[in-house]
C-alpha cells in the first residue's frame, strides 16, 4: 500500500482525501515510478478544487509532473534505477497522476533525468518551467533579440511567469514583469532579474484596437483583457507566446495588431510536446536557470498540504514554484 492523494466525485462535487492506495491499483503502463517529488500547478488546482471539469474520470490521482526513480519497466529504454521525469500527457486528468508515492507510466510520456538534474530540481522547474521554456524559445525563434526592446510577461508572480523572468533575464532581454500583486511580490521579480513591475490592473481592461507600440516580445499566462491590452501595445514585427487563461479563455481583440503591425501569436503547449523538442527544452533551461531561482522561488509542501494550496494558487495567492515532496 502506498499513501496517495485521491479524488472522488459526490453529488458533482470534488472530494479529495489522503488516503492509501494498492500498487495492484495503479493504471497500466509499462513502467513503475518511485516518485520523489511532484508540484502544484493551476491545471492541479482545478482538479483537486474542481472549479474547472479537468479531471475526465473518478476517482483520480492529481499531479500533472512528478519525479522519481523506476522501479520496473517493461519498455528497453528503462531500466531499474533509472531517475525519470513526467510532465503533461493527461496525467493528473484521465490517467492517475504524481500525487503518490508510486505511480505507473507509458515509457513514451518519460523523459530521463538530465545528468546536471535531480527529483527535487526536476519538480521546482516542473511543467510550469517547461511551459516557460518552450514560450521563450518561441520568441528566440520568432527573431526576438534583446536590442529589440522589452518582453512583457504578465502572470508574472506564478509559476510559468516567475520561470519566464528569470529566464529571458539570464538571456539579456529587458523584462517588465505584470502582476496582480505589485506590492506583495515586486522585490522578488526584481530579484528573478525583471526591470520594472506594472500593475496588472493597468492591463485588465477594455483595450483599443491599436495602442502605443511598447513590447517586442510577450509571454502570457492570463489570457483574456490582460491579452488583448497586451496584443495592442505590441511593436512592428514581433512575437507574442501564449500558454494560459488564469484570467479566462475569451480574446477580446481585433484583428489590428496582426494585419497592421505583423504581430505573430503563437500558443504554446507542453502537455503533448514531441520527446525531442521536450527533452531539449529541459536540457536548455538547466543551462540557463539560475541556482538564485531556486533559492528564492520555489517553495516545499508536503502531500498533507497539497488541498490548501490547490485553493491559495487557484485564488491568486502563490507565488513562484511549489514543490510537492512525497
Amino acid at each position: 500500500m502506498v499513501k496517495a492523494l485521491l479524488l472522488n466525485q459526490e453529488d458533482k462535487k470534488t472530494i479529495a482525501q489522503l488516503t492509501e492506495i494498492s500498487i495492484d491499483d495503479l493504471p497500466q503502463g509499462e513502467v513503475l515510478v518511485d516518485v520523489a517529488c511532484s508540484s502544484i500547478n493551476y491545471k492541479d488546482g482545478l482538479a483537486v478544487t474542481g472549479k474547472a471539469p479537468v479531471v475526465t474520470q473518478f476517482p483520480m490521482v492529481p499531479g500533472i509532473d512528478c519525479a522519481g526513480t523506476v522501479i520496473e519497466s517493461t519498455d528497453e529504454r528503462y531500466q531499474a534505477g533509472d531517475k525519470v521525469i513526467l510532465t503533461g500527457w493527461g496525467v493528473g486528468e484521465g490517467h492517475w497522476g504524481g500525487m503518490a508515492e508510486k505511480a505507473r507510466f507509458k515509457a513514451d510520456w518519460l523523459v530521463p533525468m538530465p545528468a546536471n538534474c535531480d527529483e527535487t530540481k526536476a519538480m521546482q522547474i516542473g511543467t510550469a518551467g517547461l511551459t516557460a521554456m518552450l514560450c521563450v524559445q518561441a520568441l528566440v525563434d520568432g527573431g526576438v533579440k534583446p536590442e529589440s526592446g522589452p518582453v512583457l510577461v504578465t502572470g508574472a508572480s506564478g509559476g510559468v511567469g516567475s520561470v519566464a523572468v528569470t529566464l529571458l533575464a539570464k538571456l539579456g532581454y529587458e523584462v517588465v514583469a505584470s502582476s496582480g500583486r505589485v506590492e506583495e511580490n515586486s522585490e522578488l521579480l526584481k530579484a528573478l532579474g525583471a526591470s520594472s513591475v506594472l500593475d496588472r490592473s493597468e492591463l485588465d481592461r477594455d483595450a483599443r484596437p491599436l495602442e502605443r507600440q511598447l513590447w517586442a516580445g510577450l509571454v502570457d499566462t492570463v489570457g483574456n483583457k490582460v491579452l488583448a491590452t497586451a496584443l495592442s501595445q505590441m511593436k512592428y514585427d514581433s512575437v507574442a507566446a501564449i500558454c494560459g487563461l488564469a484570467g479566462g479563455f475569451a480574446l477580446p481583440t481585433t484583428v489590428m495588431p496582426f494585419i497592421l503591425r505583423g504581430v505573430r501569436l503563437q500558443g504554446i503547449d507542453s502537455v503533448y510536446c514531441p520527446f525531442a523538442k521536450r527533452q531539449a527544452a529541459w536540457e536548455r533551461i538547466l543551462e540557463i536557470l539560475p541556482e538564485s531561482f531556486f533559492a528564492h522561488a520555489c517553495n516545499a509542501i508536503s502531500l498533507e498540504q497539497v488541498e490548501e494550496y490547490a485553493n491559495k494558487i487557484i485564488r491568486g495567492q502563490v507565488t513562484g514554484r511549489v514543490l510537492v515532496k512525497l
